[in-house]
């Protein structure tokens, strides 16, 4: 074991082959590089499972939004219906009324990309129209038979996720026979399926979805083994922040997540993961940038 203030070299860490090192968005290309992109969290809603309600009026979540910029968000994610476990599904209506002030203030405010969180091809359509550059879609953009027209029509850039069920029934007995074979094929054959609809490969990152139609098992094996989807030659975007997954870990009985969330985003980036959908903004681009550092000190052994 090392001692304290042990400088020997460490071998540096190599990104895994094949990774994906790009991400064409609807108007511009954002480079991948070591360490991961953060994508900050906007949740326009009453009810998300870790902080509904906190930025539900447009004028909090901007101030939220333009805080998390701050911080260090190289995306952010607009989101005005909850897809914890069990939430109800909210009108097109609603869901527009929630996100599109907000999206029009930050499109207005800032250069950072702007995501778009949404089954509903309308609500991605109205967003992309107002400057929005990603959709971001829990469903695997299946849940409305539109929306892999809208991403085909506006160029965005699209994150397709993989859920067992729906947000109302994913969490009631998620089975898998092989999570990790079951994940990696159902994700490569929506990227296969959106290609052959007019999707650019270079346009869709992929989400393995944890915590959506998992157990806890489940998720943390995923976690665990995230490297193994860099064949699929896709970004690959991960949103661990705050999930009570992580709170299955022996001897954890926090109910904030903060530093657990620091340690997945710590793990993933280790495997090269090149997105990561985090709350805690901040603190986990400080764990990172220290890593990086370390890593930087331990390369000049090797020179």
């Amino acid at each position: 074991m090392s001692q304290e203030g042990d400088d020997r070299p460490r071998p540096p860490v190599k990104l895994p082959s094949g990774r994906a090192t790009i991400w064409r968005l609807r108007t511009r290309t954002l480079a991948l590089p070591r360490r991961p992109l953060l994508m900050g969290i906007v949740n326009v809603t009453p009810d998300s499972f870790s902080d509904g309600g906190q930025f539900f009026d447009a004028e909090s979540a901007v101030e939220h939004a333009l805080q998390l910029v701050a911080d260090g968000a190289d995306i952010l994610d607009i989101g005005g219906e909850s897809t914890r476990p069990h939430a109800e599904p909210v009108s097109e209506r609603e869901e527009l009324s929630r996100v599109m002030p907000v999206v029009r203030r930050l499109i207005d405010s800032l250069e950072v990309p702007i995501s778009i969180d949404t089954q509903k091809a309308s609500i991605a359509l109205a967003a992309i129209e107002a400057g929005a550059e990603i959709i971001n879609d829990v469903s695997g953009l299946e849940g409305d038979p539109e929306m892999v027209d809208v991403a085909v029509a506006t160029g965005a850039g699209i994150c397709a996720m993989h859920m067992q069920g729906t947000p109302q029934t994913m969490q009631d007995n998620p089975t898998y026979s092989d999570v990790l074979r079951e994940v990696h094929d159902y994700l490569r054959e929506r990227r296969d399926a959106l290609v052959v609809a007019g999707v650019e490969r270079e346009r869709i990152c992929l989400d393995p979805g944890l915590g959506f139609g998992k157990a806890s098992e489940h998720s943390l094996t995923l976690m665990s083994h995230c490297y193994m989807l860099h064949d699929l030659a896709c970004p690959i975007l991960v949103g661990p922040s705050r999930k009570s997954f992580l709170g299955k870990l022996p001897g954890d009985d926090q109910t904030d997540r903060t530093s657990d969330t620091i340690g997945a985003a710590l793990r993933l980036s280790a495997q090269g993961v090149q997105i990561l959908r985090v709350h805690d903004v901040r603190q986990v681009r400080q764990a990172l940038q220290e890593v990086e550092a370390t890593d930087a000190k331990d390369a000049r052994f090797d020179a």
